[in-house]
């Protein structure tokens, strides 16, 4: 199980930097359940919200400052 939730939200990260999609849509891509299920295991497991991660790391984020 520990496998699958790893790889679940290896691809949430990865849609996270890459994308523009709803947090509510990276949910269901990755398997994780609702937008609240998603958003407490991501931020157990990477240690900050689905939010501040893509505010971090996306790209198109980062060229629009």
């Amino acid at each position: 199980m520990r496998w699958l939730l790893d790889a679940r939200l290896g691809l949430a990260r990865e849609l996270l930097e890459s994308s523009d999609l709803t947090v509510e849509a990276v949910a269901r891509r990755c398997g994780l359940g609702t937008p609240a299920n998603f958003r407490t295991l991501f931020k157990a497991h990477v240690g900050v919200p689905p939010r501040t991660y893509r505010e971090t790391f996306n790209s198109a984020a980062l060229n629009n400052r």
